[in-house]
């Protein structure tokens, strides 16, 4: 098998231990905490600082940090290499530290500026409170930054070096924490989503230290070094800060939803992030794990400038993403309420939160190959240290959102329509599409992406539409109605989902099967 399917075989069995974990968290959140201003206010405070480390540690940072880490690995000395290491890891540091401080110390102002909607209304004084938790709140997750960066670092590291597992296990952590935080940890506190925060915070020291191990033993744990000048560090600081919007779109434009949603009904932005972490899961699963192993062999190609092999590594990447991606977002939109009522619909949140969350789910899972597209198609400029034209597709993405966000959610606010907050997912799922449809475009415009021929690629886009129709027909055919996932047990709802699971997979992949679909199929060229 191809190291490159292997390797994301890897890191998707290690994201799928973890993914499967967080909805088991969020699980436990939505049956034990309440949505509604509570609950939102903790997911503003878990945002902001998840936001920054998909921005500046696992986004921009990694992005730039491993196209020059690979660059010194094939072509520069072990001591070279160390150096490299110490003089990032004393910048990172610094830079991480400042972010830090300054965030804890603007907490109550960066909950005004990401939650409006909590202080609209002054008079009210449930809003006021509101604020007042958010901020709270923020200033005990803030440093969860600093700590989740250093681990993303170290974990560039090791994926750098052919070392998958351990990162992709790490976030595994962050779970395992939360759970218990918010199964023992809550009626220890006056306002229990005050627990959660905490786990946020000690869920990043443990994420960290599990890497620490495996960087020892590849022999490469930096000494922070914190003079200036170094020549590999400048040019990641370059690279670094344009691609600091490029790689995270999609997190800005959630953001930008978890703002005008503070300003809808109390628990959209609950609803959001419910949806949104269904959504989460095959883009991790399939985008990033495909992404996170393409990176260094787009670089090492570039380097080398084995074009054809680089071309190659992107055709296989986007053919590959497509195949995964279709069947998800069908599946996605079909059991959307299925899904929810099973996983969060069983405790303290009833039919409502599987109703206005399954509308968003709908939405956001329409963007689903167009999110994973993005993570596939960001490293072919990256990878070749090109990171203003990624930056300028991220603009016109960001735009585009609330461009269309206006448009959609005013009208379905002001007409009255149930679940304005879905208009927010539809706006960031059309733009993952402009974002998508203009990276492919300038690839292809920079000559740098051939995809094999387009007779194949019809006839490999046919076989997938049709197995995805004849899998969805089956699923809208045998899936119960909503008054039934209403009224099921847990153990009833268990089953048929799975069974209904089980049955699309069998079907989609036993259809690509006999219309020709072997494994090679699934191997890149090179």
């Amino acid at each position: 098998m191809s190291r490159l399917l292997r390797s994301s075989a890897v890191i998707s069995a290690m994201t799928m231990v973890s993914r499967v974990l967080g909805l088991a968290r969020d699980a436990i959140i939505f049956n034990y905490f309440p949505a509604g201003g509570a609950l939102d206010a903790f997911f503003v405070a878990f945002r902001i600082p998840n936001l920054l480390r998909r921005m500046v540690a696992e986004g921009a940072f990694s992005l730039a940090f491993v196209p020059v880490l690979s660059e010194y690995k094939e072509s520069k000395s072990p001591e070279d290499l160390q150096k490299l290491l110490n003089h990032v890891a004393g910048t990172l540091s610094l830079i991480l530290l400042a972010i830090t401080v300054v965030g804890m110390i603007a907490a109550p102002l960066l909950a005004m500026v990401f939650a409006p909607g909590f202080l609209i209304g002054a008079a009210s004084e449930v809003n006021t409170e509101q604020h007042a938790l958010t901020s709270s709140l923020l200033l005990i997750t803030f440093p969860y930054i600093f700590l989740i960066s250093l681990s993303a670092f170290v974990g560039a590291i090791l994926n750098t070096f052919q070392k998958f597992a351990v990162p992709a296990f790490t976030p595994v952590l962050l779970n395992v924490v939360l759970i218990a935080a918010a199964i023992w940890g809550a009626p220890l506190f006056d306002e229990p989503v005050t627990a959660l925060a905490w786990g946020v915070v000690i869920g990043g020291f443990a994420q960290l230290l599990f890497q620490i191990p495996s960087l020892i033993k590849l022999g490469l744990l930096p000494k922070p070094n914190f003079s200036r000048g170094h020549e590999g560090v400048k040019r990641i600081m370059k690279l670094m800060l344009p691609t600091l919007l490029g790689s995270s779109v999609a997190q800005i434009n959630i953001l930008i939803n978890t703002a005008i949603a503070s300003l809808l009904a109390v628990g959209s932005i609950s609803w959001l992030y419910a949806s949104d972490r269904f959504v989460e899961l095959p883009l991790a699963i399939i985008g990033v794990a495909i992404g996170v192993v393409i990176l260094p062999k787009l670089s090492g190609d570039h380097v080398k400038s084995e074009g054809k092999a680089f071309s190659e590594t992107l055709d296989w990447a986007v053919r590959i993403g497509l195949l995964m991606a279709l069947p998800a977002m069908v599946g996605l939109i079909l059991l959307a309420k299925p899904i929810l009522s099973t996983v969060l619909g069983n405790g303290v949140n009833g039919w409502q939160l599987v109703e206005m969350a399954g509308l968003s789910l709908s939405a956001y899972a329409l963007g689903l190959p167009a999110f994973i597209l993005v993570k596939v198609l960001a490293p072919g400029f990256y990878s070749r240290q090109d990171t203003a034209t990624p930056v300028k597709i991220g603009l016109i993405a960001v735009v585009s959102n609330i461009v269309l966000s206006a448009l959609i959610v005013y009208p379905w606010y002001q007409l009255g329509y149930v679940g304005p907050h879905a208009g927010l997912a539809l706006a960031t799922a059309l733009a993952g599409y402009i974002n998508a449809g203009l990276l492919f475009y300038q690839l292809k415009k920079q000559a740098v992406f051939h995809t094999v021929s387009a007779r194949l690629w019809l006839k490999d886009m046919g076989r997938i539409v049709l197995s995805v129709t004849v899998m969805g027909l089956l699923i809208f055919w045998l899936s119960p109605a909503d008054t039934w996932w209403q009224a099921a047990g847990l153990a009833s709802k268990v089953g048929h989902l799975i069974a209904l699971i089980v049955l699309a997979l069998m079907t989609y992949f036993s259809l690509l099967f006999v219309m020709g679909v072997r494994k090679q199929h699934l191997l890149p060229e090179n």
